[in-house]
């Protein structure tokens, strides 16, 4: 009897201990008082506050910028890394390819951020290139540590691929070049959309590095909101958060949908 009620009570308890304060959040963006503690009525007056805010929509442009192109940039990169680390078993560097790649995984983000902003700083001095810090340099540091997560994420679904369909159909006469367009991508697509949307979401989502090697003006969502939050929360902060919230929310219900249609419908009975 014990055991049946460990388990809901502990289940109950974590989901509420994780989305608690998110619920909360949402509701306290309708709240019409600036304290976002006590709830003195229901408005959304914050939410029209939040889209004649310049800064906070400028820093979300930018941000939905740099985390789509860093996002491309780092599913090209990681799937070719991917394809040379399982395809190609041996060759010279391969050693320090997979250390490379897997280094962004486990270093902390200030050493990373910190290492960056060395590395540009020693390029201006040395090339003229990158002349300060700001859009570019920020997509190029989010290319490179998402494009570390791209590889993992490509590179399992490389290993688990069924090797006799490329070989079949080069033994019908297709060049290597072909087979990968027509029969490997096609295959990997799901890994390919998970990997460029888990970069998109990390590049999105990044305040650290961005700190180091971003400058004046080239703030992203994160750090703007970051500066907001220190010195309190702001209800149009809030009513930021409700709109992701809600943007995912929809995301995820149209993704389930698309899942449960594509079923058979022997597997839904």
């Amino acid at each position: 009897m014990r055991r049946g009620w460990f388990l809901p009570v502990t289940a109950t308890l974590g989901f509420a201990f994780l989305y608690a304060p998110i619920i909360s959040l949402v509701v306290f963006s309708f709240n019409e008082s600036r304290l976002v503690t006590v709830w003195s009525g229901f408005s959304t007056k914050w939410y029209g506050e939040l889209f004649a805010d310049p800064q906070m929509l400028g820093a979300a442009w930018l941000s939905a910028q740099v985390a789509f192109v860093s996002a491309t940039i780092a599913l090209v990169l990681g799937t070719l890394c991917a394809v040379a680390l399982v395809r190609f078993k041996r060759f010279r560097g391969r050693t320090v390819l997979a250390g490379t790649v897997s280094a962004p995984l486990v270093m902390p983000d200030v050493i990373t951020g910190l290492a960056l902003l060395l590395l540009f700083v020693a390029m201006e001095a040395t090339l003229g290139w990158p002349a300060g810090r700001g859009l570019v340099t920020i997509i190029i540091a989010h290319s490179t540590f998402c494009m570390a997560y791209v590889t993992v994420v490509v590179q399992s679904r490389l290993t688990d691929l069924d090797l006799s369909l490329e070989e079949a159909a080069m033994d019908l006469g297709a060049t290597p070049v072909r087979v990968f367009f027509d029969i490997t991508l096609p295959i990997i697509a799901p890994a390919l959309v998970s990997g460029w949307l888990l970069a998109f979401t990390l590049s999105l989502d990044d305040l650290v590095i961005a700190s180091f090697v971003s400058g004046p003006g080239s703030s992203t969502l994160p750090m703007v909101i970051f500066s907001k939050v220190r010195l309190g929360v702001s209800p149009d902060v809030n009513a930021l958060a409700t709109i992701i919230i809600g943007i995912v929310a929809l995301g995820v219900f149209a993704a389930t949908l698309l899942q449960l249609r594509s079923r058979p419908k022997k597997a839904r009975s």
